[in-house]
């Protein structure tokens, strides 16, 4: 139980998706103070009132005689801090990321193929020596004598 835990927990999407709810939730404050800060009150100045959630106060009469409020300006404000943080994601994030995937398809479909990385030295070595011991008895098969074998090698062809 867990084993399997600790594998859905060392998932990389799982770490991926916790550093993504920190961002977002650092990043939120940065917009808040944006839209709070800046758009707010220019809005509102717009409108003579000191705050984009001043603007648009409808007083509707309830049951309990003190009138009720829709804050028609407070939904203004979150829709625009909406668009923004939407705006900044994309061109921040969706906008880069899907050029480089572009790029990349690009390249694949030209034919530029990334590097392969060069096995490491004894596997090259093991390789070669693979190759040199097929062709040695592919020339004992054949009755040819291979260019880089021993005539000592070869003397029950001979024979």
């Amino acid at each position: 139980m867990l084993k399997g835990f600790k594998e859905f927990i060392m998932r990389g999407n799982v770490i991926d998706l916790a550093v993504a709810v920190v961002i977002g939730a650092a990043f939120t404050s940065i917009v808040n103070a944006l839209v709070d800060g800046i758009f707010n009150p220019l809005i509102g100045a717009l409108f003579n009132a000191s705050s984009l959630k001043e603007v648009g106060i409808v007083e509707i009469p309830s049951a309990t005689g003190e009138p009720a409020q829709l804050l028609f300006g407070s939904v203004l404000a979150a829709a625009i801090q909406f668009i923004l943080v939407a705006a900044v994601v994309y061109f921040v994030l969706v906008m880069p990321i899907n050029h480089m995937r572009k790029r990349a398809e690009a390249r694949r479909k030209a034919g530029v193929e990334e590097p392969e990385a060069a096995p490491p030295a004894d596997i090259a070595l093991l390789t070669e020596i693979r190759d040199l011991l097929r062709g040695t008895e592919a020339a004992r098969a054949s009755g040819v004598e291979h260019p880089g074998a021993h005539p000592a090698d070869h003397k029950h062809i001979a024979e």
